[in-house]
């Protein structure tokens, strides 16, 4: 195999720092494993964000992903982890991190964390007619 996974976020310059805009990031084929039972648990991640100075890179997001895939993690800790590594990477103005979890042992579980900077301030919402 040429890829292999990777725990580094790669990071490039915002092209827009001085607009507010969001940035959404699917992952359906998140992958890691029971702690209790070494078992797969599959979900999809959902990356939203409002970019400061800087934006993750798709690649290294994809290689950073695939990481988890031997990682024993309770859902809660890895999502809190996702968001934890992406922040330190990039300082986003705010961040929020939805991952859904397929069913596991007739539950599913669907965990969202955030991060918002507290100098920022998020813009007036638009309501159109």
């Amino acid at each position: 195999m040429t890829t292999q996974p990777s725990k580094d976020l790669e990071t490039f310059d915002n092209p827009q720092p001085g607009r507010d805009y969001t940035i959404r990031i699917d992952v359906p084929e998140f992958t890691c494993l029971c702690p209790k039972t070494g078992q797969p648990d599959f979900a999809t991640i959902q990356i939203e964000y409002v970019p400061g100075a800087l934006c993750v890179e798709l690649k290294a997001l994809k290689l950073y992903m695939w990481a988890f895939r031997d990682q024993g993690a309770f859902h809660e800790a890895v999502t809190n982890e996702i968001l934890d590594d992406i922040v330190k990477a990039i300082a986003p103005n705010f961040m929020r991190i939805r991952a859904e979890f397929n069913v596991r042992g007739g539950i599913y579980t669907t965990v969202v964390v955030e991060h918002r900077n507290p100098k920022w301030q998020a813009p007036e919402l638009v309501t159109l007619p």
